[in-house]
């Protein structure tokens, strides 16, 4: 729904003024909040069993806290690689392009996840990030983290999970890719995401999803209007109801079952 444009008066400008204002000060407020200690998501992105002197090293790695505004790049592909990037809040996309200019959906980041890892093996990042709402993002380093894994072990084995998780992550596409229908793709998909939420403290039945469903449909090698035929026929089956981007899953244990 479009809205229409007010016209511009002394008190739509002071409301402007205070969006403004309001939008500054939460920046603000983030970073002073760059802290691990105060984080919501800190016990995804640390060990559990840190010591307050090796969590106060940890700190001391986040170089900055970043606002990526929705549709803004937090790095793209070919840039030079130097730190990696938890999303603190909000979410992202990963793409590539292909040779045509196409752009190919290769992942979707929420809050507790790393983005950069990619770049570690050439020293520059073969995919780009792209906020899908306003989003925060510690940003740490690389070379200072490696220091810190090779002097605190379970911070080390902490790091070696993470990028474990992208190597499983990698290994289950390639099975959904080449084995699924189209309808098993998008539930498994949305059990997935499912799972995600629910081990933030979310619920892990009904969220919004951030991303389009030409986004879903790139990620998962099938097209827009596939994608969108798959939730309406999800939908029909009593298995999610999906309302735009609001999605409520009806029966998890169906889901599984297709």
């Amino acid at each position: 729904m479009l809205l229409r444009e007010a016209p511009t008066t002394s008190s739509s400008a002071f409301t402007q003024a205070s969006d403004i204002g309001r939008r500054l000060q939460t920046d603000i407020s983030m970073r002073s909040l760059s802290h691990c200690s105060q984080c919501a998501t800190q016990a995804l992105c640390n060990p559990a069993d840190l010591s307050a002197e090796e969590l106060a090293r940890v700190d001391s790695l986040v170089s900055e806290v970043r606002t990526v505004q929705r549709g803004a790049s937090l790095f793209r592909a070919n840039d030079s690689f130097s730190n990696v990037h938890i999303v603190r809040s909000g979410s992202f996309k990963t793409v590539v392009m292909h040779r045509d200019g196409r752009e190919q959906v290769t992942g979707f980041q929420i809050p507790g996840e790393m983005l950069g890892l990619d770049g570690i093996v050439h020293g520059q990042h073969l995919c780009g990030a792209m906020a899908l709402e306003r989003s925060t993002v510690c940003v740490i380093p690389f070379e200072p983290l490696e220091d810190l894994c090779r002097a605190i072990k379970p911070m080390q084995q902490h790091l070696h999970k993470l990028m474990s998780r992208e190597i499983v992550r990698e290994s289950n596409m390639i099975m959904l890719l080449g084995t699924m229908r189209a309808d098993q793709r998008v539930a498994a998909f949305l059990l997935n995401l499912a799972g995600r939420y629910g081990s933030r403290g979310y619920s892990d039945t009904e969220f919004v999803m951030r991303m389009t469903r030409g986004e879903i449909g790139s990620y998962l090698g099938i097209t827009l209007e596939t994608a969108s035929r798959m939730f309406s026929k999800l939908q029909q089956e009593r298995l999610v109801h999906a309302r735009g981007k609001q999605v409520r899953i009806l029966d998890s244990d169906g889901l599984a079952r297709l």
